[in-house]
């Protein structure tokens, strides 16, 4: 259908807007030759996890060949991807988190090792910018969720220490020490192990991710940072009114801190519209759940009636320029990027079905008279500025204070 789609559009193009279109690939194409096409998640990682039954099999997984996911190496080099952080995730409710995201970090690692001739491990801004020069993919690791250090510095310095760049402070659900945005605040925000890691983090040079994280939470980090922040993969709130989105007042702080979004591509959290038919869609499955118990077959049969009258709206291309530009436009051209969530999404925007894609995304914002200077900084220059300035800040730290020894300690307690 989507082919169909594609060749009608062709076909009823004039020659002057096909020309146009043309031009506009060529002069996206230029600039990712010179900047690196920086995606802040992809969660390839996990992927391979899952489709190896868990064990990891980093062989079984062939990025040579066309994989049953979003990522593989063809489909990389068709989007001119030039730098990714590879998101080495771990579910919030995971025992023995820290046990699981070392194995998590060592699948990465392998990946990376497997392809030599395409990837290659970097830590720091020059790395990117080397390997980049070198004509393969700049490869980081960027942690998902702060549940995974269990409450230790240490745990987190151990991280550092193999690699990881970023950590986002949640994920779906609070840590003990940070409310997470989809679930009942506790800490309202982060509460002071929690300030201790944001300032620990930046002595590392490690950027603090505030994807998943509430706004409180958000308010805190940058109160806190001494180095810029990210948003990996997240959207405007003011344009989806998800609560994994960043609001206005928030967007407003990046030009003083210095941090980027990283433009999300999944579709509810890209239009309204896609937001609030899953939400009704959510509602109909718990109803369907509490009608009909444990007969699944009919809660099947009952669901896939339901669709059928209410198809699901799609989220267009275009939509994701448009938070792109209400980003800029709140927060400053110098503090935006891409941030796609691949393979960690179910379903995709029109147009970004999968790592093949980035350059359609920048194409429209060419359409749209995006300087060749803009392009180049949502590109990469404005995630790779973030690097310089954290390293910069972690040089800094690390002349002025030795590793941090505090330790956790149970709300209960700190309450008596």
């Amino acid at each position: 259908m989507r082919r169909t789609l594609l060749i009608a559009a062709a076909l009823a193009a004039t020659p002057a807007a096909l020309a146009a279109q043309d031009t506009d690939l060529e002069r996206v194409r230029r600039i990712l030759s010179e900047v690196p096409l920086f995606d802040g998640h992809n969660d390839l990682p996990s992927a391979i996890r899952e489709a190896t039954n868990e064990h990891g099999d980093v062989a079984v997984y062939d990025l040579r060949s066309t994989t049953p996911g979003d990522t593989d190496l063809e489909r990389l080099r068709q989007g001119m991807v030039g730098a990714q952080f590879w998101s080495v995730h771990v579910p919030s409710e995971t025992e023995r988190a820290a046990r699981q995201q070392l194995e998590q970090i060592d699948i990465a690692l392998r990946t990376i090792d497997r392809y030599p001739d395409h990837f290659e491990l970097a830590t720091t801004a020059s790395d990117v910018e080397r390997i980049f020069g070198s004509g393969k993919i700049a490869s980081l690791l960027g942690i998902e969720g702060g549940h995974v250090i269990e409450n230790s510095l240490g745990a987190l310095r151990a991280f550092f220490q193999l690699g990881v760049r970023y950590m986002t402070l949640t994920h779906f659900l609070n840590t003990d020490w940070a409310d997470s945005a989809t679930d009942e605040p506790v800490q309202n925000g982060l509460s002071p192990f929690g300030e201790e890691v944001v300032r620990e983090m930046n002595r590392l040079g490690m950027l603090v991710d505030l994807s998943h994280v509430s706004p409180a939470t958000m308010s805190d980090a940058l109160n806190v940072a001494e180095a810029p922040v990210i948003f990996s993969h997240s959207g405007a709130r003011a344009l989806a009114d998800h609560t994994r989105n960043v609001p206005d007042s928030i967007l407003a702080r990046l030009s003083e801190n210095g941090g980027v979004v990283m433009q999300v591509f999944y579709p509810p959290y890209v239009t309204e519209e896609v937001r609030l038919y899953d939400a009704r869609a959510t509602e109909e499955a718990a109803r369907l759940q509490e009608r009909f118990g444990q007969d699944e077959a009919r809660i099947q049969r009952e669901t896939q009636s339901w669709q059928a009258a209410n198809p699901r709206p799609t989220a267009p291309l275009s939509a994701v320029a448009d938070h792109i530009e209400h980003i800029r436009d709140v927060a400053g051209i110098d503090h935006v990027g891409l941030g796609s969530d691949f393979d960690g999404i179910p379903t995709y925007v029109e147009g970004l079905e999968d790592v093949s894609a980035f350059p359609a995304l920048l194409v429209e914002l060419a359409r749209r008279g995006w300087s060749d200077a803009d392009l180049r900084k949502v590109a990469g220059e404005n995630i790779l500025r973030v690097m310089r300035e954290a390293e910069a800040t972690a040089r800094r730290l690390r002349r002025l204070r030795q590793p941090s020894t505090m330790q956790f300690v149970e709300r209960q307690e700190q309450d008596r």
